[in-house]
Order: structure tokens, then sequence, then C-alpha cells
């Protein structure tokens, strides 16, 4: 798996903070790193312009699956990272898991389906497109077919996604959306599992979790032999993956100008930085 760290480190999939300067997420807290799994469709580029076209496609569920099929063939055809990162994937299923047992390869909406169509393809199994509102397309595996469905009894499914992080997807829509059709999730693989809890999460529910990489510490250690990060940005890292809010907190603390210059920063930065400081996210 050591290529596909590399690859993830190449196309920006895993972006490790300049020293000192941690990201804002979203949420209004602060880390080390963001992850973008879907990057390793080859680039940033690429993979923004699959997402903007499958939100143009999203309005027929009957064709969406054939025009992103269509998109991820050539894709995997034409772009060497895509393609050994793809065919690590396969070769990393069909090791783990007993082919014949999987009757159906499910992906869902949106970034999935840069990796559960084209393996569905590969492995020759007809695929179930899952989407936010739990509804589900069947396609056989070459996407020449596709039909809406609400029954399917008792089969046995691979789920295919981006990443892992606290299983909220599975747990909120995947899961549920195989199980009103009377069939029932057997196995996960992603790319990239956050070690933030979804693995155990998922296992809980009776589904085989795996990874072709962990966000943990032999990743870190690998940033530093590619001399991606210096030995500084390494031991926040581990800190980080050790204890997130205590690391960050500490941070903040040794730093205030840091808080104080996101609050006077551009309207993103100074909006993430007024939840931190208004929901009092590190007891600050």
């Amino acid at each position: 798996m050591s290529d596909i760290m590399s690859y993830l480190f190449e196309t920006n999939a895993i972006k490790i903070c300049e020293e000192n300067k941690p990201f804002w997420y979203t949420s209004g807290k602060i880390g080390p790193y963001f992850v973008n799994t879907h990057f390793v469709y080859g680039s940033e580029k690429d993979a923004n312009e699959l997402l903007s076209f499958i939100d143009e496609s999203l309005g027929d569920k009957i064709t969406l699956p054939k025009k992103v099929f269509e998109k991820v063939l050539k894709q995997y055809n034409e772009n060497e990272i895509y393609k050994n990162v793809i065919n690590t994937m396969k070769e990393y299923i069909e090791n783990n898991i007993n082919i014949s047992e999987v009757d159906y390869i499910s992906g869902g909406e949106r970034r999935d389906w840069f990796f559960s169509n084209i393996i569905a393809f590969l492995l020759n199994k007809p695929h179930i497109s899952i989407f936010k509102d739990l509804s589900t397309v069947v396609s056989t595996s070459n996407f020449e077919n596709s039909e809406i469905i609400t029954k399917l009894e008792n089969k046995k499914v691979l789920h295919i996604a981006d990443l892992i992080t606290v299983a909220s997807s599975y747990l909120r829509a995947w899961i549920p959306a195989i199980q009103n059709l009377g069939s029932n999730i057997c196995w996960s693989c992603v790319v990239v599992d956050r070690m933030q809890g979804g693995k155990d999460k998922i296992e809980a529910e009776g589904i085989k979790s795996l990874s072709l990489v962990n966000i943990d510490k032999k990743l870190f250690q690998k940033a530093l032999d590619l001399k991606i990060i210096n030995e500084n940005q390494l031991e926040m890292l581990n800190g980080f993956f050790k204890d997130p809010d205590g690391t960050m907190k500490q941070f903040l603390i040794n730093h205030p100008e840091f808080l104080e210059n996101a609050l006077n920063s551009d309207e993103k930065t100074k909006k993430r930085a007024k939840l931190l400081v208004d929901g009092n996210l590190y007891n600050l």
C-alpha cells in the first residue's frame, strides 16, 4: 500500500498544514490535515470536474450511473494514478473477500461513485447506486441497463466508499437503503479510514470493514520520509492522532495570535473562528 500513500500526498488527497498553521474545519475546530480522497482520481481538477458533472446529472437517476461509469472508465484507461489505485483496491478486495459470495456492489452519492462503479465493472458485479434520499438504482456490471428498484431480497452487498470517518453516512443512509430493499451490506472497502471510530461502528452492524490506507502514525512517518513534513509537523500530527482536542487546545494557548488573526481574516475563516469562540469548542 506504499504506492497508495504516495499517491494520496502527490494528488493532495491528504494535505498536511504548514508548521504552526493548522487548517480550519467546517465545524469550527482546527487540525493539521485535510482528507479529500477523491483527488486520487488523478488530480484535484479532475476530481472537481467529475463532481460537477455528477451534480449536473442528478436530475435523471436512471441515466446517471452509465454517464458516471463512462467518465470513470475513460479516466481509468488514461490516468496512471487512478488506474493503480483502482487495481490495488480490486486486488485487495479479492484477497480479503470471497468474491463469489458478493451479489452486488454499492456506492453512495456522490464520492463513492468515483470508486464503486469501476470496481463493479472490473469484478463483473451489478452495481447499486444509493442516493441521499435512500432511493436506489441497479445497473448491470457494464452499466448498459439501469432501473430504479424498491425490492431486492436476501442479497449480499459489498459497499465501496472513498473514506470512512465516524460512519455517519453508513448509519444514516447506506445501510438503511440496502436494508429497505430486503438485503444487507456484508462488507465495506474504503480507500482511506480516518481511524475515528467508523470501522467499529459498522462492524457492530455485522459488516466486515476493509481499508487501503489508515490515517495513523505509519502514514505520518511516510510523509516525513518523503520530506513532505518536518519533525515539528510530525510531532503535531502524532499528538493530534492521540488527542485531537487536547493537542489543538494547547496549540491555541501557545499561539493566541492564530485565533486573533483568523477572526480578522477572510469571511470563510472568520465564520469558522467565530464557531470556535461562540461554541467554546476547546474550553479555553
